[in-house]
This record gives C-alpha cells, structure tokens and sequence, in this order.
C-alpha cells in the first residue's frame, strides 16, 4: 500500500539539510505534487536565502474561503511578494533562523505544509460554519428552525484539476465532503470504481469501522450539488463522506 505524507517530502529533505548547518549552496529546483501542484525552491540572490513559492491551480478559490488568511497566520513575516508565475512565495533567511532544534524542526514541516495549509482553509471556514450553525440550531426543535439553519451554509468549490473537483458543505448535524472522480482510462474507471465502494462496503463489513465518517459512493450528482452554479458533470461518480455527524 502506498501511503501519502502530508507535507512534501523533497521539500522537508532539502530544507532539514540546509538547516542542520551544511554549507550554503545554490538552489533552482522545480518541485511538482501528483495533484499539479507545483514548488519552485531556489536562492535568487544569495545562498543564504531561500525562496519557497507554489502554485496550485485553484488558488483564487483558495483564498476566497480564506487561504490568505491561513497562510498569513502560518508563515507571518516570511511572506514575500509571489515570484511570478506562482501564486505565494516565502523567504526564508539561512542566517537568522530560530536558535531551538525543536524550533527549526517545527519550522521546516511548517514550509513542507505549505500546500496542506492552503488547502485547508475552505475546511476551517466550513468547520466553523458547522459550530455556528450548531449552536443556532441547539435553540430550535428541528420544526421550528429557520429555513437557513435548515439548509446548511453555501457549497465551496474547489476545481483543483483540470476536470475533478471536490465540494464542502457545513450543516447544522454535519459537514459534508465531495469528490468528484473523472478516470481516462477503462481500466483505470474498472479498478478506480471498485477502490471507491470499497470505502463504502468495508465500513458495513467491519464493526471496527462503523465509528468512521460515512462514505457514500454514487454516480450521479448528490444533492447537496443541487443548484451549484457551474456544476459540471460528475464524470465517473462522487465520493461523498461526512464528519462531525450526531450519534
């Protein structure tokens, strides 16, 4: 089984090297994710100070759910202007970094990070709209409850490929995460099918499992995608699962 880190282990490689005192040295190194996301690490102006810029393709909608946000709070006075061709950028400085080990390790996973926290930010905001919405709705029965705590915030989409994308919703009991699969391959769409209703058939199966987030595998569009502007057909199905919901 293939297991995917968090953070990007290049990044995480290269920046625990440089930290631990190894001389300074030229860098130029384009970094590309398995999702399109794409890092360029390199000393414009001297070795001793590295730029770290990334460019995700859904960053506008990123950062209209907050991604600027977070990755200010994240990186605070590392943050520079975006290199061009990249859509945020930060400068780390070899000469004045934290005196701690256990600050330069943080330091290092936080830039590892940095896709991880862009990303986040549409699941901050919509976690905080579930709080909201639960405790608004903890002063109604489920009758009487205005029309808008009934129906949840609004959907946030993020078109991060070409042609998938995934979806969050935050109600009252739950919030709900979409993904959107697209396969070009038929035996890709055969074996990508299977993986999908597994997700769905082993949380039946194994009683372990039972206390996870449900997954729902359909394929056609859920309804929490009714009335989505711009929704695009949902390819080879959705996976759907749903965290924070009531016993």
């Amino acid at each position: 089984m293939l297991l995917l880190d968090y953070h990007n282990v290049l990044i995480h490689t290269l920046l625990t090297e440089r930290f631990s005192g190894a001389p300074p040295a030229s860098i130029d190194q384009v970094v590309s994710d398995f999702d399109g996301v794409t890092f360029h690490l390199s000393t414009p102006e001297t070795k001793t100070q590295i730029l770290i810029s990334i460019n995700v393709k859904c960053f506008r909608e990123l950062v209209q759910y907050g991604a600027q946000q977070v990755l200010e709070r994240e990186y605070g006075s590392y943050i520079v202007a975006p290199e061009p061709g990249y859509d945020f950028s930060v400068l780390i400085d070899l000469e004045n970094l934290p005196a701690e080990q256990e600050a330069k390790d943080e330091l290092v996973m936080r830039l590892a990070l940095m896709k991880r926290n862009a990303m986040a930010a549409p699941f901050e905001r919509a976690f905080d709209e579930f709080a909201k919405l639960s405790e608004e709705a903890s002063k109604y029965t489920s009758e009487s409850a205005p029309q808008g705590i009934k129906e949840g915030g609004e959907v946030m989409a993020i078109h991060y490929r070409e042609e998938e994308a995934f979806y969050i919703k935050a109600n009252n009991d739950r919030v709900t995460v979409i993904f959107s699969t697209v396969f070009r391959e038929e035996t890709d769409r055969i074996f990508g099918k299977v993986f999908l209703q597994e997700f769905v058939d082993a949380r039946r199966r194994v009683l372990t499992l039972q206390n996870a987030p449900q997954v729902l595998f359909r394929n056609d569009p859920p309804l929490e995608l009714e009335g989505v502007p711009g929704l695009q057909d949902p390819g080879d199905g959705t996976m759907s699962y749903v965290t924070f919901g009531r016993p």
